[in-house]
């Protein structure tokens, strides 16, 4: 086990294109970093260059106190586990997971009892005889988790391992995954372009955007209080509503005007977020995530001033849930997730979502209010979209 510094990496490629733009990062001993972003972003660029697959352009690598940098892959003593498994086909599971130490020449009986514990840690045991031919998806991404596992290497590097899965069996995998790295104590640097995996498996989570790092922090931390628009609308699912918005006063608090309709927001914000207090009467971008919005219907003692009215575009029943898909006539916002765009409804007007319980009785084509929980608002500034 070792701790881990990206210290300010960059990989520049031949034509000046910057896939990592000065990346850095800690990673604690034994902790589970997650790496997430959009497709093309830089992530498993990032991953390849601590795995020594590509050359870092500039900055420093250190595992421990070794730095990284010159060495070959072999000599780095950091394990990968790719999305395609990368498994032998002639090979048994057993042999698989045991290659490493054959290349090392390890005694046959030391061998054979370090891929029966890994085979034991990922429930194995009975396909040790196997070919990864017979086996599930998720038995052959153990398997290659197996043959990280017996090379006891201070980093594992994980780069979208559960890509190639269902969705249900992805489920398990996360846990699966987080359960086995909390046992082996093993720091893990994951790459992923699932906000979900990441928030539900990283100890901490690393946004990156276009190469460059955007936030790093505890997954709820990210929720809560996210730095800029992209973060806010990657991290969540469904992505948090965004639209232009003007904070103006009204007698002893304030209201925020959404294109044609006004929003009572709590008399105290802006004691709770004092920055906000120069943007009064200016433009500015509010946030607000899906579920802290519900059916006005449901919940009659919610104030008339903390509601939006809106007609019903799409509702989707998921037994436990409504979301209700609707557009407010205020400038929409494009947050740069390219996985976001469908969110712009046009020049005036923003595609919005939210998340209702079960007992709505809300229809395609209904005029309906929508209470909003005031006190989760998110604001940010048009220009530089940090936040406020």
């Amino acid at each position: 086990m070792a701790t881990a510094t990206l210290d300010g990496i960059s990989k520049i490629y031949d034509n000046g294109f910057r896939a990592v733009d000065e990346l850095s990062l800690d990673l604690e001993d034994g902790e589970f970093l997650v790496l997430v972003g959009p497709s093309g972003c830089g992530k498993s660029t990032a991953l390849r260059m601590i795995a020594g697959l590509e050359e870092i352009s500039s900055g420093e690598l250190r595992v421990g106190e070794r730095v990284l940098n010159e060495l070959a892959p072999k000599d780095r003593d950091v394990a990968m586990v790719f999305q395609n498994y990368a498994l032998y086909p002639q090979m048994t599971v057993g042999q698989n997971i045991g290659f490493p130490l054959k290349l090392r020449k390890v005694g046959k009986q030391d061998l054979d009892d370090q891929v029966r514990r890994a085979a034991s840690i990922l429930e194995l045991m009975e396909q040790l005889d196997k070919k990864p031919g017979q086996l599930s998806g998720g038995q052959r991404q153990r398997v290659a988790m197996g043959r990280a596992i017996v090379r006891r290497p201070s980093l594992f590097l994980m780069d979208e391992p559960l890509s190639n899965l269902d969705a249900k069996l992805r489920v398990q995998m996360r846990a699966d995954i987080a359960s086995i790295q909390k046992e082996l104590g093993v720091t893990t640097f994951y790459v992923t372009h699932d906000q979900v995996e990441a928030m539900t498996m990283g100890h901490r989570v690393a946004v990156i955007k276009d190469g460059v790092l955007q936030q790093v922090a505890a997954p709820e931390a990210l929720y809560a209080r996210p730095e800029n628009v992209f973060v806010a609308a990657f991290i969540g699912s469904p992505s948090m509503n965004l639209c232009e918005a003007t904070l103006v006063r009204a007698g002893a608090g304030f209201r925020l005007m959404l294109g044609d309709q006004t929003l009572a927001v709590p008399e105290d914000i802006v004691d709770r977020l004092p920055a906000l207090s120069k943007y009064v009467g200016e433009p500015l971008v509010v946030g607000f995530r899906p579920e802290h919005l519900e059916d006005a219907a449901l919940v009659p003692d919610h104030p008339v001033a903390r509601t939006l009215e809106a007609t019903v575009g799409v509702r989707e029943a998921l037994g436990a849930e409504t979301l209700i898909h609707f557009s407010l006539s205020a400038a929409p916002v494009d947050s740069g997730d390219p996985d976001a765009l469908d969110k712009l409804g046009g020049d005036e007007t923003s595609l919005c979502t939210a998340r209702f319980g079960p007992a709505t009785r809300a229809r395609v084509g209904d005029r309906i209010r929508i209470a909003l929980d005031t006190e989760h608002l998110h604001f940010f500034d048009r220009k530089t979209h940090l936040a406020v």
